[in-house]
């Protein structure tokens, strides 16, 4: 969790130009900024690209190593989701537009680690734990 709050915090302070935060702005400058920080949003410069609708998963710390992505499409919501026999991420993006958790456990049993990330854009370039499967849940 702690590494989300910081990339949220550090995504919204790049989305909003330090113009619009003088008392200046217009009401359609402040509604404009609404909806830029709603929106999924593409990968913050440095961070890893994965596609928008995508849950992308890596072997490694920031970003390295074998990369997985689920969509929506080939994913049961609410379901668990196993990663494959021998792998595990251990960095992940979530574009899904839907929360995701994220389990130790290859079981999504909740007596491991577990976290759950804002489906909107959140990069997590180093997991707390080793991640074994997922839950992609409804809005």
């Amino acid at each position: 969790m702690r590494t989300t709050v910081l990339a949220a915090a550090l995504a919204a302070t790049a989305l909003v130009p330090a113009t619009a935060l003088s008392s200046g702005a217009t009401p359609a400058a402040h509604s404009v900024q609404e909806r830029a920080r709603s929106a999924p949003q593409a990968a913050p410069a440095g961070l890893a690209p994965c596609g928008a609708g995508q849950l992308c998963l890596w072997a490694k710390p920031d970003f390295t190593g074998a990369r997985q992505a689920h969509e929506l499409s080939t994913v049961d919501i609410e379901s668990c989701v196993p990663l494959p026999a021998g792998s595990h991420a251990q960095s992940l993006v979530n574009r899904t537009g839907r929360p995701v958790t994220t389990y130790q456990s290859a079981e999504c049993a909740e007596t491991g680690e577990f976290e759950t990330y804002p489906g909107g854009g959140t990069w997590v370039p180093r997991s707390p734990y080793t991640v074994r499967a997922f839950k992609i849940w409804e809005n």
